[in-house]
Parts: structure tokens; sequence; C-alpha cells
């Protein structure tokens, strides 16, 4: 429930700082993902050089928020949010997301995509 409420308030964090009537187009999703923790430093290493490349490099890719529960750091959800569908297709077709994919293969021991819709924004401004 913790993950749920973070989650929920991290998104609301960037659709308050970026909404427009585009928001309705976009694609979000939450990823949990369990990873071995024996291979927890290369996984979080991996997905970092991921995310970072994809903000840098592809329009369609707005924003990732990866957060790890407190109580088990191997259990972890990011929240991710498109321009709209097609930029997700483009996305998971980059060389930098095959190559991630490649990479944590054996480390990730479950995988739940949840594509999710906003209800609600209510955020302080920032100053």
């Amino acid at each position: 429930m913790k993950k749920h409420i973070l989650v929920l308030a991290v998104s609301t964090l960037f659709f308050a700082v970026h909404s427009s009537a585009q928001t309705s187009k976009q694609m979000v999703r939450l990823a949990k993902i369990v990873v071995d923790p024996a291979q927890l430093a290369d996984y979080n290493a991996a997905l970092k050089k991921q995310m970072s490349t994809a903000i840098a490099t592809e329009p369609g890719v707005l924003t990732y928020y990866a957060v790890a529960d407190k109580a088990d750091a191997s259990h972890i959800t990011i929240l991710e949010i498109y321009a709209d569908e097609a930029a997700y297709k483009r996305h998971i077709e980059t060389p930098h997301f095959k190559a991630y994919k490649a990479a944590v293969q054996n480390m990730v021991k479950s995988l739940e995509l949840t594509d999710v819709d906003l209800v609600g924004v209510a955020v302080k401004p920032r100053q």
C-alpha cells in the first residue's frame, strides 16, 4: 500500500508540473520488478543507464521514477510516462532498451506491467 501511495504522489507531481491538453494521450505504466538480491547493484546500474539514455535521447519518453521498497530493496516499482503509445513502441525498439533487457534478463525474477490512468492531481506548486 505504501508503494502505491508513493507512486501516486510522484506521478501527481509530474502531471502537475507538466499538465496540458496532451496528457490524455500519454501512456502511463507501472512496472513492478523483483530482482535477484545478489545482483541488485548491477541491476540498479543498468536501470539508471537505460533511464538516463532514454530521457536524453527520446523526445517521447517523458519521465521515469524508480523506487525500491524500504523493507526489501529487490522489489522495485517504476513509474513510466510516455507521450503516447507510439512513443512507447519506439522506445522498446531502441538499441539502449534492448541492451538493458539483455543485460538484466538473468537478474529479474518477476515483472508485472500495469497501464494506469491518472484520476486526480493535488500538489503544491514549485517555488
